[in-house]
């Protein structure tokens, strides 16, 4: 038996899916379209989206996301930390280096969890709200990488290394967490030390994979 389902529910979280899907926004028209209903019924759903902030109108008149999805998305991050929590363990444990998990959030990236090795004498120290420009380090270079990646081609997963930082001599290796819808982000490990050792990005893709796996 079918489950019974709000229409008008369905229609306030297509609404906010297709606007997360454009960077310009839809106006009301276009919205109407996309749903097969008539304005007044786009208007009703919009008056009730804006109350809780979750859509905006701009000057031209066209809506877009609101900041209230944001702070549902805050919300998030500790179920997502928790779920790729075992994932980073094994990886810091097997390679002695920290392990971590990226979020893009807004336009930067977001360290949202970190595993530390617990057997090592030495490790680098990363710390989890942690806040960088996705092309100041692997992690984000990673979701860069993936971001270039044609759209409906289905490609290799892959990683990205840094080489050793000139202040803190720390180097690493991130891979992109693909096949996510409406998240974007990177598992990767810092370490100390010269060069990243080939071992270290297939291992960290393979994290990237299990992560992704266990987030769908």
């Amino acid at each position: 038996m079918t489950a019974e389902t709000s229409q008008t529910l369905d229609r306030g979280v297509k609404v906010l899916k297709l606007l997360a899907d454009t960077e310009r926004g839809l106006t009301v028209t276009e919205l109407a379209t996309k749903l097969a209903v008539n304005r007044t019924v786009v208007y009703r759903l919009l008056a009730t989206l804006e109350q809780h902030g979750l859509v905006r109108r701009d000057l031209g008149g066209r809506v877009r996301v609101g900041l209230g999805v944001l702070r549902l998305a805050h919300r998030v991050h500790p179920l997502l930390r928790e779920a790729a929590l075992p994932a980073l363990r094994d990886l810091a444990e097997e390679l002695g280096a920290t392990a971590h998990l990226t979020l893009v959030d807004g336009s930067d990236a977001l360290v949202v969890a970190v595993v530390e090795p617990s057997w090592t004498d030495f490790h680098v120290a990363y710390r989890t709200g942690l806040r960088h420009q996705l092309d100041e380090n692997a992690a984000g270079r990673a979701i860069l990488a993936a971001r270039a990646q044609r759209p409906g081609v289905r490609s290799e997963p892959t990683f990205v290394v840094s080489t050793p930082d000139e202040r803190s001599g720390a180097c690493g290796a991130a891979a992109p967490l693909l096949g996510l819808t409406g998240i974007e982000g990177s598992v990767g490990v810092v370490m100390l030390g010269g060069m990243v050792p080939e071992r270290v990005g297939p291992r960290v893709v393979e994290a990237a994979l299990e992560v992704a796996e266990t987030l769908r």
